[in-house]
């Protein structure tokens, strides 16, 4: 007897909805004979999908031709995941009460993003590459051989579509600007032209989870004029931890804001640099955001760095300046206990930076 799946469970009409796998042209054509309307008649697999009276279900079942005879059933788009630096930043909080960054422009300086992912291509703007993008999965000169760019990107603006993730923001519009190659490896110069660049473009934040431990004067440069013309720059700290008065470059420059990485314990992750020049902490233990074609847990102040652009993007959004998102970062944050050479100001709260209780959801 040829098999069926989940008829039992149709619902009590005349017809029903089923795809019928045969195992010759007889069963094919015993299938079509029996089909009130033809739904779908594959290229390749030995099947079709046909609407029958339901009396002529079991006619089909018992037809040696006949392979196997199946409701027609449905699947559904995984759960969307709200990773646990989101939730403890209180992201969810902002996206609840119309906060989304929508009208914001955030650039990743990195590896690039992918440009296809479907977590991310709804909010994805123009992009420029300083680096060349090496391998198969180029679609654009700023696209991600890497995965460190899309990751970053997913944290600070994932779109909230019901499926992956979501990130900090999820309405603004990301702009890849790819600095760091297929290794990861920029010069100083490819890192001042993109930070150049994005002031050039006007946006209003510029993410760089990148860093080394000696500094560039052509790159300061490039920060100060990008903070001059109203970008609000945000670098990770480093992850030379546990250490001390260790923040790398350009994280160490006053014209950016510095940021380690805390725990879900709200502990100093092990890995974080530390230092006079940290301003804020934020979620970088164990971040499960995009890669190209998927999605990974990542670990360092590279992923809490991303937490605060999402968050400064929301800002700007709403009418704030560069200086005046940088403020209130720091005023709103949360006291968790770690010294002022650890976090800075505190730990990152979206929701108190733009108003919210939250409990305001």
């Amino acid at each position: 007897m040829a098999g069926t799946t989940g008829l039992a469970s149709a619902a009590p009409t005349d017809k029903v909805e089923v795809n019928i796998g045969f195992k010759s042209q007889r069963g094919r054509n015993a299938a079509l004979s029996a089909a009130n309307d033809v739904v779908r008649d594959f290229n390749s697999i030995n099947a079709v999908t046909i609407r029958i009276p339901k009396k002529a279900v079991s006619g089909l079942q018992n037809n040696p031709n006949v392979r196997y005879v199946e409701e027609n059933g449905r699947m559904h788009a995984l759960a969307q995941t709200l990773p646990w630096g989101i939730n403890r930043v209180d992201a969810e909080t902002a996206h609840s009460n119309g906060d989304t960054g929508t009208g914001a422009d955030i650039a990743i300086l990195d590896t690039g993003i992918d440009a296809d992912h479907p977590d991310l291509e709804a909010n994805l703007g123009s992009g420029k590459a300083f680096v060349s993008c090496r391998g198969g999965s180029c679609v654009t000169s700023w696209d991600d051989d890497n995965d460190h760019g899309t990751h970053c990107a997913g944290i600070a603006d994932a779109v909230d579509n019901n499926q992956g993730i979501v990130g900090v923001s999820t309405d603004a519009t990301l702009h890849a600007v790819k600095v760091l190659d297929k290794r990861g490896s920029g010069s100083f110069s490819d890192i001042a032209a993109g930070v150049e660049y994005v002031a050039e473009q006007g946006w209003d934040v510029g993410s760089m989870s990148l860093g080394a431990s000696s500094g560039s004067a052509t790159l300061r440069d490039a920060c100060q004029y990008a903070v001059d013309n109203g970008v609000f720059l945000v670098a990770a700290a480093g992850n030379s931890g546990p250490c001390s008065d260790c923040v790398g470059y350009p994280a160490a420059y006053p014209e950016v804001m510095a940021v380690s990485s805390a725990n879900d314990s709200d502990g100093l992750s092990s890995f974080s640099s530390t230092g006079s020049e940290v301003e804020i902490a934020a979620p970088g233990s164990s971040i499960y955001s995009t890669i190209p074609g998927g999605y990974d847990t990542f670990s360092g102040t590279s992923m809490a760095c991303p937490h605060v652009a999402g968050a400064a993007g929301q800002l700007m959004a709403n009418g704030a300046s560069n200086t005046q998102a940088r403020d209130t970062l720091k005023n709103s944050a949360e006291d968790i206990g770690l010294s002022e050479n650890e976090s800075g100001a505190g730990f990152l709260d979206v929701a108190a930076a733009l108003g919210y209780d939250s409990s305001d959801n």
